[in-house]
């Protein structure tokens, strides 16, 4: 049999579908392309096994839902392709980003992990302590042939120690990138005589300009207060989303508050950083005090953030991958006229910002009963050829970790103003890891959503600022001091 394919949308994430509103016909187009694509692939394959299946092996294979039919579909491709290649099975299972982690971990704890997965927030929330505790098996003899391939951040990103072996290696192969982008409607600009050329580049001018957005937009629209409104800006306050925790650290990178050092070590006894915390903290939560906000971000998931946008409740959002312009890419109109995306103004000290950056990366499981046929299909994954096509299929999604793929045009097209827009962030090179690369107890940090709980615990509870950044910084400090 080929590949299997099973698809999971938690519930959370099916009644967040349910909302879509007045785009709800898109989903169900959506909903019927899918098992449309599903069935058609499965129909096609149900051919006779290979003359060598007696021999062949099953890799399970665990991957993030994509945002889009073309994604998905070509994550099938590939597989099928190496299946044809090998004359191996795979059954593949889509997850939606919010369910995978969190199924993997209970995978493991039963002693029944699938062999491969790959979760656009495992790198930040699974695989730095994965690998500390030895349970991701090494792959460097899969990274080793195609080294020269990737960046040196790719790299860096996916090094990690290993407690038992008692050394760093390559526990993990990169993938594809990303970053934090700001995506904003062109158009809701126009309507109150307001261009791209108007946004301010310095920090107090750029935030303060969307809460002004929404006050002409409101003027222009009186009879808005009959309906729900229009929002400025279009963030998460939730500790279920991880989106509150990548842009709050985004955050702390613009107010230049360093959390561990490079050389992995905790900075929270640091009086300017914990000041650099509670400022921070404060910043962030005015924004949800003001009403620059809708008041629901704080039960915001992962995708509230998109979907409020791409029904223009808010003017503009921060997001972590290129899936906002993805979903509108087939109607060239919004796609290249109607919706914008922006960098980061200057840090508040006028200092460039730099983008923290996130490597999509794909792991072994070490108690994998199929650890050749895991690394053979790896190794297939990891080709530039074999990646290039994939990541483009996904819609420029996610961007590439090998630097020969840069030289492809779809990357630095300028009439492409989002792709374009985000190649010049990484490719300008101001860019960090996160903390997990130089300590792997900082994705605890992350996957417990500490910031997350903070700003919750100010919006939500009422507790202030300094409060919130004393059970921060406490929560963490335990969290440490169990990795010594």
């Amino acid at each position: 049999m080929a590949v299997q394919i099973m698809i999971r949308l938690s519930q959370k994430m099916f009644i967040s579908l349910l909302n879509l509103g007045k785009h709800r016909y898109i989903l169900k187009i959506l909903i019927f392309s899918l098992l449309t694509s599903s069935c058609s692939y499965l129909s096609q394959h149900s051919s006779p096994p290979l003359a060598n299946s007696s021999k062949s092996k099953t890799l399970t294979i665990w991957w993030d839902k994509g945002s889009n039919i073309e994604e998905d579909d070509a994550l099938i491709k590939l597989i099928k392709d190496w299946e044809k290649r090998s004359g191996n099975q795979a059954k593949l299972t889509f997850y939606s980003n919010d369910d995978l982690p969190e199924r993997t971990r209970k995978a493991i704890q039963s002693g029944n992990p699938p062999d491969i997965v790959m979760g656009s927030s495992a790198e930040r929330e699974l695989i730095p302590h994965l690998a500390w505790e030895g349970k991701l098996e090494d792959v460097s003899d899969v990274i080793e042939p195609v080294k020269n391939n990737y960046s040196e951040a790719a790299l860096e990103a996916v090094h990690f120690y290993n407690k038992s072996a008692r050394k760093r290696s390559y526990y993990a192969v990169p993938i594809n990138q990303l970053t934090i982008h700001i995506h904003y409607w062109r158009d809701m600009l126009k309507q109150v005589g307001r261009s791209e050329k108007d946004i301010p580049t310095d920090w107090d001018g750029f935030w303060e300009f969307w809460k002004k957005v929404q006050t002409d937009l409101k003027a222009f629209n009186p009879s808005q207060d009959n309906k729900e409104p229009i929002y400025g800006l279009g963030l998460p306050f939730s500790a279920a989303a991880a989106d509150t925790y990548y842009i709050f650290e985004e955050i702390l990178e613009a107010y230049n508050v360093e959390i561990v050092n490079s050389e992995g070590v905790l900075r929270l006894d640091d009086p300017k950083v914990r000041q650099g915390i509670v400022k921070s903290l404060t910043w962030y939560a005015n924004l949800y005090r003001q009403g620059c906000v809708p008041p629901n971000a704080t039960r915001w998931l992962n995708p509230d953030n998109n979907r409020n946008l791409i029904n223009r409740k808010v003017v503009m959002t921060a997001n972590t991958t290129l899936s906002i312009p993805a979903a509108v890419r087939q109607n060239p109109d919004i796609y290249r006229n109607k919706l914008g995306t922006l960098e980061f103004p200057k840090k508040p000290n006028g200092e460039p910002m730099r983008y923290l950056v996130a490597v999509n990366a794909a792991i072994l499981f070490a108690n994998s009963n199929n650890q050749k046929e895991g690394k053979e299909f790896l190794a297939y994954l990891a080709q530039p050829e074999t990646i290039k096509t994939y990541i483009k299929s996904a819609g420029g999604r996610y961007l590439p970790v090998m630097t020969p793929l840069w030289k492809d045009s779809f990357w630095t097209n300028p009439a492409d103003p989002h792709l374009s827009t985000a190649s010049k962030v990484l490719m300008k090179g101001q860019t960090r890891p996160f903390y997990f690369v130089q300590n792997p107890a900082y994705s605890v940090v992350l996957q417990e959503n500490i910031w997350g709980k903070a700003i919750s615990r100010i919006v939500k509870d009422g507790v202030s600022p300094q409060q919130a950044a004393n059970e921060a910084i406490a929560q963490i400090k335990e969290i440490f001091a169990k990795w010594e």
